[in-house]
């Protein structure tokens, strides 16, 4: 009972213990929060002897209560002595971070790590550090029924092996990893997959190779064709920083082979993921050794039949180009951009347009004058009109990279001759390409040169010749 005059301090413990088993939740509730109330009344020895023991055994109530609980239990300190004796609220926030409720657990660990900050030194390896005993949870956790639970573990397993330490991770951790990447839910091993790198880099260093290839390896093979693509995509996206743990020759004998399976893999994100990571590879095997193993693969691709595989190439080529760089990109895969530009699917030769504009970028307008420009111009001879629009298209994309000079001097004359085509389509793409690089050119070129040709054009038999040639005459404000 409350008393006569009302002193919340006064407050018996044997109304607390009523008030926690009454079966109004509200009242129960209201008894939790003036906990620090009743252990003041209560003093700090009764407090660390009844309360706390009190209150752990009776850690089975409704999520609201345990929450108030697992904060208040936070500002405890003081209430049971002081730092010298904060261990004491070690058991109940124990149990409350183990609740299947998550905003509780996450209260307890606030907490715990709140009054961790309260410990010396040697309380906390006697009394706090024994709570990383927590293999028995861990691993009841990692074989739970419920894959989101199988799941936060494989999310954690980085956090979880650095808190351990290298003895736990080699006796308890491996083994809990390897059934993670092979869970039966596509959810779990894809956050496993994940941590395939971060999990090898933190492995003991004197046992770190010996644990990859016995233990880690096979999972990955088995993972490289799982039915899942999230699976295969974020295991991509991890995979190639094996090669810097591994070394060279393990590289070349046990993880190429993967690379190359996943290069040619089904799913355009696996790809790309390798794609994406060559140059961790590189730094490790060499240009050469690259070339020899992974490159057929992506030449391969590059003239695959279908022309979907082929345009996923193309996407990838300006991120290839920058991995590999410019001199070996010159003597292995500029024949193959080249080769894009007359491709039978017009989806390709476009894409290709674009990969040639992206890759002037990355390599300057020095090296484009050189290797492309020329190539390019050469196409406007082609006796294919279609290969001699190409040639228009590549022009449009390239001027504003190239910059003013070599548009003026080398990409213009050809636009130019090229008005005389005796197919209608190249005449007005002409007109179109015109207007495109118009601004890039000086105003002398604008009257001189382009002005007439544009007005000749206007006159043309052919409607839409005319219909752009007057477009572009206004548009470049010729008239």
């Amino acid at each position: 009972m409350a008393g006569a005059d009302g002193d919340d301090s006064l407050y018996p413990i044997a109304v607390l213990i009523d008030e926690l088993r009454n079966e109004d939740v509200q009242l129960r509730l209201n008894s939790i929060k003036k906990l620090s109330t009743i252990a003041l009344a209560l003093g700090v020895e009764r407090t660390r002897t009844e309360l706390l023991p009190f209150l752990t055994d009776t850690i089975y109530d409704e999520d609201e209560v345990l929450l108030a609980l697992a904060e208040q239990l936070g500002n405890f300190t003081m209430l049971v002595g002081g730092p010298e004796y904060v261990h004491c609220l070690l058991p109940p926030l124990e149990s409350l971070a183990t609740v299947e409720e998550t905003v509780v657990r996450d209260k307890a660990v606030e907490s715990l790590r709140k009054i961790s900050q309260e410990h010396s030194p040697v309380d906390l390896e006697v009394h706090f550090e024994p709570l990383t005993l927590v293999m028995p949870t861990l691993r009841q956790a990692a074989e739970d029924k419920s894959w989101r639970v199988r799941y936060m573990v494989a999310d954690k397993f980085s956090e979880l092996q650095k808190a351990v330490g290298p003895e736990i991770t080699k006796n308890d951790l491996v083994p809990a990893f390897q059934n993670l990447l092979k869970d039966c839910e596509a959810e779990v091993r894809a956050a496993a997959a994940n941590k395939v790198k971060e999990f090898c880099e933190n492995l003991p260093e004197d046992s770190r190779e010996q644990i990859i290839m016995t233990h880690i390896l096979p999972c990955v093979k088995e993972l490289v064709s799982d039915t899942n693509q999230h699976v295969k995509s974020a295991l991509a996206s991890v995979i190639m920083g094996l090669s810097t743990i591994l070394g060279k020759d393990n590289t070349i004998e046990h993880l190429l082979p993967l690379f190359l399976a996943q290069l040619k893999d089904e799913c355009p994100e696996v790809r790309l993921n390798i794609i994406s990571n060559l140059d961790c590879v590189n730094e490790v095997i060499g240009i050469r050794q690259l070339s020899q193993s992974l490159l057929p693969a992506i030449v391969e691709l590059a003239e695959d039949a279908k022309w979907r595989v082929r345009l996923a190439i193309i996407e990838y080529m300006p991120l290839l180009a920058g991995q590999l760089g410019v001199e070996f990109f010159d003597e292995k895969l500029n024949t193959l951009c080249m080769a894009w530009l007359i491709d039978h699917v017009y989806a390709i030769r476009e894409a290709a347009t674009c990969n040639l504009m992206k890759l002037v970028e990355k390599f300057g307008a020095e090296w484009a004058q050189n290797t492309i420009v020329p190539k390019v111009l050469g196409m406007a001879n082609d006796p294919n009109y279609l290969h001699r629009m190409t040639t228009l298209f590549c022009i449009n994309a390239l001027s504003e990279a190239c910059g003013q000079d070599i548009t003026t001097k080398q990409m213009l004359p050809v636009v130019l001759k090229m008005s005389n085509d005796q197919v209608a389509n190249v005449r007005f793409n002409v007109a179109k390409s015109l207007q495109k690089i118009g601004p890039v050119l000086d105003s002398n070129a604008l009257q001189t040169e382009v002005k007439p040709v544009l007005e000749k054009l206007a006159t043309d038999t052919d409607m839409d010749v005319k219909y752009f040639a007057q477009e572009a005459i206004s548009v470049l404000a010729l008239a």
